[in-house]
Order: C-alpha cells, then structure tokens, then sequence
C-alpha cells in the first residue's frame, strides 16, 4: 500500500504551479458529451477522479482522446449506452454529473449512486428535486439513479439549501430543455461559474452564474467549443497554508487571487503576510501564528475543503481557536490522527476548539478523506521527526503530483511502497 514518509522540519520555499480545477473539470467532462460535435478541454488536472470520470465516459460510447497530460479531446456523437454503472464510478462523487448531462441530451439516463469521501451525508435530494422540476421521472432502484423524461420543459427552481452539485446538475439538464429555467439560491462557487461558461461555450444560454439566481434558456442542441478549466482554488489554498505551517515562503501561480480572497484573508489574520499580483499570491510567514476563529461557508465564504488545513495551521498558533464546519456534519474525522501528533483539540458536535502547541510530532496516521489527508501531510511537513501518511489514495483523488510538487519546495517527502522503501527513506534523512 502506497504511503508518504516525510520529515519535517523544512520551510517550504519557491514558487509552485497550480493545475485545474478538480470540482470544475468532473462537471465540465460530463458536460463535453451533450454534443456530437469534437470538444477540446485544456488545463484538465490529471487526478484519479477525473481519470474515473473519463473512464465511465469511454464506457457508454463516448470517444475520448488524451492528447497530452492537460488536454481531451471528446466527443459524445458515438454514445449508445445511457447507463452507468461501472465500480470506478461508485468512487467519485461527481458521477451524478453525467445523471444531469445524459437527461439533459437524451432524455434518459441511469447512474449509480454516488460515493466520494466520507464527510458526511450529500444528500441527492436537491438534484432529484430539480429533474422532477423539468418533468422528469426520477426513482433509486437496485443502487441506480434513474431518470427519464418525454420531454424537459422549464421550470422555477428554489433550492432549499445552497448546494453546488445540484445547481450545476440542473444547469446541465435545463441547458437543453424547452423553454426557461430560474434557478433561485443557487450556488455561487467559481466551479458553478466556470461550467456555466463551458456551456455556453457551446451554445447554451445561462444568465446569471456566480450570483443566487441562474436563468437558462433551453437551446436545442449544443456545438463544439475549445476550453480551459480555470486553476483550483483548494490546491492553492492547501499551498498556501504549507507555506503558514512550515514558516516558509511560498509562490503560488497560475491562480485567480479574487477566488482566494476568503483563504488570504484568514492567513493575514493569524500573522502571514499575502502579496498578490495578476495571477499568483505569494505568502511569507515570518512571524508567529496567532489564533482566530473562522466559520465555513457557502462561496464566497470560507471553503469547507480549506478547514482541515486551516485547523493544521491553528494548532501551532498562539492561543486559542475556534473552527466551526456549517456544509457537512462529519468532516472533523482527522482531528484524532492530529493529535496523535500532539495537537490539543476538542471536538463538540460542529465545533474544533484548538488551544495552539509549540510542536507537533512526527506519528504514523492515515488520510480519512481527500482534503483531511492534504492536510496531514501539512501537519507532517511541520512536525519534529517522521510522520508517515496512509491511505493516500484519498489524497490522489484531488492532487496531482503532490509529493513532487512539495519536494520541489524543499519537503522532504517521498511516495514509499513497502516497510523497506520506508527503512531507504529513514536511513536516508538520518
């Protein structure tokens, strides 16, 4: 079983690329098959979801052709299959995407229900809720969403709670319906933007993306288009905060600085300096940590996917923090792991109360979940001694390359396969 050895100690400097977004290519990739025409997608994070994601694509019919690491091109004209159930897709929560885009164009679609990391409940309900809208026929039968409609007509959508996948699925869907679609309290995120564009790159006619209501006027059908995925604003974030844990000197580039204002806000709180230019933030932390409080949020709030690595940050701040999760109910899961480390921190329902330590200590734990994991890889990077990460194929779900890119920062971490490759590793750092 794969696993990270690190050891700690070094401030990570330099300067570090960020690749595309993860939340933005998932949909934008199920999205490439309402049209019959060629799609050419650019800046694609080369992650084991999106990997996933045009896996099940190839398996219904649909022509995907890797033309290099970044860039697919695609097309859905040879799609025949309107089912998905392939054990690769259970793994990604996105799947649900595809549930959007095929009922969107064909009007049918069968898709198994979505897994992903273990955060909590997500609940479908919304998505569901929305097709129905348009006059579909929704039912769960035998671990298949399925989805059928004579016909999808607009409709005025409110959903009950802000969430992003659900917005982005009835967007797919009601981008090729008759007539228009209102969707009001809508999710406002960058990804929700950026697929938005995507479509209407290709034709659709969607109003609206980035405030809480979204108007779509239902197009026919959809061309071909040539794109680029926007740059992810957690790998960043998760950058930036290595860079605050580790007393280091950080660079981020190829990132929009507006998406990370909630993140760069936080880091000058606690003590970080945070220079921005046109597309890359730099963060310096030459002094202290100092505590705060901070509360996640719905866009342009702070990101659920930053409190893990936030949390990391705190727990080697001065003082006393308080970290309240409010988008899902089971994200805290790794504040155990965290404390084998050293970290003092108490967990009462939603809430982390973090009295700050001096150190941490190197430990052996395991990632529970994508960002959790990201961010004890952090913590380990800061830590006195060797901290050995498993489980990290939670990690890889959402990072690419993320050792290499930490060791080109200076970290001293290494990808290490058995008791031996970690023994090399031990013998080599002395």
């Amino acid at each position: 079983m794969e696993q990270y050895a690190i050891k700690g100690g070094n401030p990570l400097v330099g300067e570090v690329e960020i690749g595309g977004a993860k939340n933005a290519a998932l949909a934008i990739l199920a999205a490439s098959i309402m049209t019959d025409e060629t799609v050419l997608i650019e800046n694609m994070p080369d992650v084991r979801d999106t990997n996933v994601m045009l896996q099940a694509i190839e398996s219904i019919g649909g022509i995907v052709e890797r033309i290099d690491r970044h860039t697919v091109r695609m097309s859905g004209r040879a799609i025949k299959d309107l089912v998905i159930e392939d054990d690769f897709i259970k793994k990604i929560r996105a799947s649900y995407y595809l549930l959007g885009a095929l009922l969107g164009k064909y009007k049918k679609a069968q898709v198994t229900l979505p897994g992903g990391c273990n955060i909590g409940l997500r609940p479908i309900d919304q998505h569901i809720k929305g097709f129905r809208a348009l006059g579909a026929d929704v039912r769960i039968e035998h671990g298949l969403i399925i989805a059928e409609a004579e016909k999808l007509r607009g409709n005025h959508i409110y959903m009950d709670v802000v969430t992003v996948g659900a917005t982005i699925d009835v967007m797919l869907a009601a981008a090729m319906a008759e007539g228009q679609t209102i969707i009001e309290n809508a999710a406002k995120e960058p990804h929700v933007v950026d697929v938005a564009n995507f479509l209407n790159s290709m034709g659709a006619m969607i109003k609206g993306a980035g405030t809480d209501v979204i108007r779509i006027k239902g197009v026919s059908k959809l061309h071909g288009t040539e794109y680029t995925i926007i740059p992810d604003q957690i790998e960043a974030g998760t950058f930036m905060f290595a860079a605050a844990v580790t007393k280091g000197d950080v660079t981020v580039k190829n990132v929009i600085p507006k998406h990370l204002e909630s993140i760069s806000a936080k880091l000058m709180e606690i003590g970080c300096e945070v220079e921005e230019s046109d597309d890359a933030v730099r963060v310096v932390a030459a002094k202290p940590l100092t505590h705060t409080h901070v509360k996640t949020l719905p866009y342009p709030g702070f990101p659920t996917d930053m409190q893990p690595q936030i949390t990391v940050a705190l727990g080697l701040s001065k003082g006393t923090s308080i970290v309240t999760e409010s988008i899902f109910e089971n994200r805290f899961k790794y504040v155990d792991e965290l404390t084998r480390m050293g970290a003092s921190i108490k967990v009462e329902g939603n809430t982390a109360i973090i009295d700050g330590v001096n150190k941490y200590t190197g430990a052996s734990i395991s990632a529970p979940d994508l960002r959790a994991g990201a961010a004890l890889v952090i913590a380990g990077l800061a830590a006195e001694g060797t901290t050995v990460v498993d489980d990290i194929k939670f990690i890889e779900r959402g990072y690419e390359d993320f050792d290499l890119k930490l060791r080109s920062l200076g970290a001293q971490i290494e990808k290490v396969n058995s008791e031996r490759e970690l023994q090399k590793f031990r013998l080599k750092i002395g």
